[in-house]
């Protein structure tokens, strides 16, 4: 079972930048079993959304409201987020994700991001 630990988070200007780094518990680049690994993130009063993630074969999806923005990567056992032009409506909780092939899904605890005007 891979256990996810996210750090990095903290608080930010706007405009300023953070990286957050999610280390998992066993290899993620064991593409035999990982079918995504990334990010998502939850504001006050509003639903978990994808901020980006890293698709089987390598490719990267990221939503529109990060684009250009932000950067995902990853290493053998560990999932990063650069996040660059902070803004106030990027503040939430940011959770790593990985979901194997079989479809079953892990979270990490997440890690709060907050960005002051």
């Amino acid at each position: 079972q891979v256990q996810l630990v996210e750090s990095g988070g903290g608080l930010a200007q706007a405009g300023g930048s953070l990286r957050l780094s999610c280390e998992a518990s066993q290899s993620i680049l064991n593409v035999n079993n990982v079918a995504t690994v990334g990010w998502y993130r939850q504001a006050p009063g509003k639903q978990r959304e994808l901020v980006a993630n890293i698709i089987r074969g390598g490719r990267t999806n990221y939503a529109d409201f990060v684009k250009g923005r932000f950067t995902i990567s990853r290493d053998s056992t560990k999932v990063y987020l650069q996040m660059n032009s902070l803004a106030p409506e990027d503040t939430g909780v940011y959770y790593c994700h990985v979901r194997e092939v079989s479809g079953f899904d892990f979270w990490g605890q997440g890690t709060q991001v907050t960005v002051s005007s």
